[in-house]
């Protein structure tokens, strides 16, 4: 039996402490951006989505240790998700699992399914150092 294990971090510097500090201010778009080029493979999710689920497992199942960042469990999540849905597109119906690899974004479950059935999944990953085979 295969145990379904996620690195799952918790930044401090995705928190909002508005009113914390004179003159902090808060960018979700620029908060996004340094937490997904952070690491190699980056997903934003909601730790009840079942899409969240599947894409990390998918990546786990592949040998991927993917950085997983539950933004329903964070202070700023809802200042994240609409910073998400402006870095999608706005359009689409769903804004988790969000993917990052390599710092760039992927796409939702949508676009990372059709990378990875096109074959264009792993040589992202072989190129952000996130596989090695």
């Amino acid at each position: 039996m295969h145990i379904f294990t996620m690195q799952i971090q918790y930044p401090t510097s995705c928190y909002n402490p508005q009113g914390s500090e004179p003159g902090f201010s808060f960018d979700p778009l620029e908060t996004i951006e340094r937490m997904a080029s952070a690491n190699a493979v980056v997903i934003f999710s909601i730790s009840t989505c079942y899409m969240c689920q599947a894409v990390k497992r998918l990546f786990s199942n592949m040998g991927v240790n993917a950085t997983v960042y539950e933004i329903d469990e964070n202070v700023s999540g809802k200042e994240l998700a609409e910073a998400l849905k402006t870095l999608l597109g706005g359009g689409v119906s769903s804004i988790v699992p969000a993917v990052f690899i390599g710092g760039k974004l992927i796409g939702n479950m949508d676009r990372v399914m059709a990378a990875h059935i096109n074959g264009n999944l792993v040589p992202l990953l072989k190129d952000a150092g996130a596989l090695w085979l």
